[in-house]
């Protein structure tokens, strides 16, 4: 069979609010849509990365040239559904190479609702991004090869932007249920949590379902409730220890209706653990502040200092806002911090078992160097006595 035939022109476009324009070649669903253009430097996991909840409002550029090679799988999707705006990559998706493969990832971003363009200088890309920060976008898919650029960048620069948004009740589930299914496993993939120890609440700001595999598997017994819940909400569950899951958006307007739940959890003395935007409402609720990052820290390999070992440990973020580590107040600890810049990446109560971090240890995509907090976290419940 004669392969087909590249169009001649052009059948996708990003146009960046500056006025920069990327011609390329579109792939999965058609049509525009409008995001912060982020960078991924993972080498693998790109279809979790585009069903993580936390890449709401935003279109991943993957540093990786090699994108679609292992196809993608049901079994690997981190939500429902897509949820990343689009996707830019170097190289055309490649035909799918690997034994769980269901589907390849071109017909899973139409499947999806979502744009891809490729042959895109994603290193000139990267190098933007870095030096001028995430910028707005508009990212175009047209067969033909029409595109109305004053049109798109007009639409890129009225754009929003991520700060000052509530996202989190946009991917948040609308109501409760119960969470069993524990970690993929060699040969039989996703057992069944059959004898928890520790009854947790898991509060929904876009959580990914490898880390409520985690809390699974650790020996937890998961009840996931909306974003919105409140603390009495929470606290009615007779909880062993309360989750506070990653999300997209700015963790300050999320923080409106969250922070009072968090605080009325404090005050419960329960064991609490956070991760990426819970780690940050945490902060908030402690009384410390949170800014939007030049770029944020996106991919698999991401280089963290674990102030109470000395340790160094590699590992998965997503993130554009961060905790500002000079407004932690008395009591609160900083426990890992970046090695790329020096940022907060995890807090700790000096009197209580809270913490959180800003990256992600559920792996997925990722190293498993940081697993031992959903441990730390199910030690903590084992040892608190019931009021």
């Amino acid at each position: 069979m004669q392969a087909a035939q590249k169009s001649p022109r052009p059948t996708a476009c990003l146009v960046l609010a500056d006025g920069t324009i990327f011609y390329g070649y579109g792939f999965g669903a058609t049509g525009q849509t409008v995001a912060e253009l982020c960078f991924n430097t993972a080498m693998t996991g790109y279809q979790e990365i585009m069903t993580d909840p936390s890449y709401a409002g935003q279109v991943v550029t993957f540093t990786f040239p090699h994108i679609g090679n292992t196809g993608v799988t049901a079994e690997d999707d981190e939500s429902q559904q897509g949820v990343a705006a689009g996707m830019v990559v170097k190289w055309d998706p490649t035909e799918p190479s690997n034994w769980r493969a269901t589907a390849d990832l071109t017909e899973w971003m139409t499947r999806q609702g979502r744009i891809g363009i490729g042959g895109i200088d994603t290193r000139r890309l990267t190098r933007a991004i870095r030096q001028l920060g995430a910028p707005h976008v508009a990212l175009a898919h047209d067969p033909e090869g029409n595109f109305d650029i004053d049109a798109l960048l007009q639409q890129a620069r009225d754009w929003s932007g991520l700060e000052g948004r509530d996202l989190a009740r946009e991917v948040s589930c609308t109501q409760s249920y119960r969470w069993d299914q524990m970690l993929w496993a060699w040969p039989d993939g996703y057992a069944t949590q059959t004898a928890p120890l520790h009854k947790v609440v898991a509060l929904d700001f876009g959580a990914k379902r490898n880390i409520l595999r985690s809390l699974a598997s650790a020996g937890c017994d998961v009840t996931v409730l909306p974003a919105t819940a409140t603390a009495e909400e929470v606290l009615a569950l007779n909880p062993d220890g309360v989750f506070l899951s990653n999300g997209p958006g700015d963790p300050a307007a999320t923080g409106e209706y969250a922070v009072p739940m968090i605080k009325g959890v404090l005050a419960a003395d329960l064991p609490v653990f956070g991760i990426c935007l819970g780690h940050q409402m945490l902060a908030l609720a402690l009384g410390a502040k949170t800014v939007k990052m030049n770029h944020g820290h996106h991919g698999a390999n991401h280089p963290v200092k674990n102030h109470a070992t000395g340790k160094v440990e590699i590992t998965s973020m997503n993130h554009g806002f961060t905790v500002d580590s000079q407004s932690l107040p008395a009591g609160v600890t900083e426990t890992h911090i970046s090695l790329f810049d020096g940022s907060n990446c995890g807090i700790r109560l000096a009197d209580k078992p809270v913490f959180s971090v800003q990256y992600h240890p559920e792996a997925s995509p990722g190293p498993q160097d940081s697993h031992y907090l959903f441990e730390d976290f199910t030690k903590a419940m084992a040892a608190r006595v019931p009021a």
